[in-house]
C-alpha cells in the first residue's frame, strides 16, 4: 500500500489514516479497505491513488480500485439497511459476502458511515471482524461532520 499524504490534515484525520493503514498491513488476508459516508462518498481508502502497486507480500485486489470497493460497500449497505427495515430487524451491524475468490465485509459506523473490507477467500473471518470492530470503535466517535468534510476533500485531491 502506498501511504497517503497526511500533510495538512488534522490529528483526527491522520489517526484515521493510520488506523486504516494498520488494518490493511497487519491483518492477514486483507486486500483493501475503505470508509464510505452515509451518502455514499468515499472518505478513506487503503489505495488513495486507486492504481497504486501492492505492498511487498500483498496481492493486488482483482480489478479493484478503492472506488470500486466504495461503490460495492455503499450498495451492500443500502440493500441490507432496506432489508432490515422491511423485516423490522433493527439496525444492520455487519454484512459479509463470501465468494469463491474472496470476501467482502461491511460494518456500520455510528454516524451512518460504513467500513468495507475486501479479503481473500481463505481469510480468518473472525479476525477480520474483530479488527473491523476495533476500527469502528476507535473511529466512530471522531467522525464528525467537520472531519467527514476534511476527509472528503482529501480524497478529492488524490484523484
Amino acid at each position: 500500500m502506498t501511504a497517503p499524504s497526511t500533510l495538512g490534515l488534522s490529528n483526527e484525520a491522520r489517526n484515521l489514516h493510520w488506523l486504516l493503514s494498520n488494518l490493511v498491513e497487519e491483518v492477514p488476508g486483507v486486500h483493501s479497505v475503505t470508509v464510505v459516508s452515509s451518502d455514499g462518498l468515499m472518505l478513506l481508502s487503503s489505495d488513495p491513488g486507486h492504481q497504486a502497486a501492492p505492498a511487498a507480500g500483498k496481492q493486488q485486489s482483482p480489478r479493484g480500485s478503492s472506488a470500486d470497493l466504495a461503490t460495492i460497500v455503499s450498495g451492500i449497505g443500502s440493500l441490507t439497511m432496506g432489508a432490515a427495515k422491511l423485516m423490522d430487524g433493527g439496525g444492520v451491524k455487519q454484512t459479509m459476502v463470501a465468494m469463491e475468490e474472496g470476501s467482502v465485509f461491511v460494518m456500520s459506523i455510528s454516524d451512518g458511515s460504513l467500513l468495507g473490507v475486501h479479503a481473500t477467500p481463505d481469510c480468518d473471518m473472525g479476525v477480520i471482524a474483530y479488527h473491523m470492530a476495533l476500527f469502528v470503535g476507535r473511529a466512530g466517535h471522531v467522525l464528525t461532520p467537520e472531519l467527514r468534510n476534511e476527509l472528503r476533500k482529501s480524497m478529492e485531491s488524490t484523484q
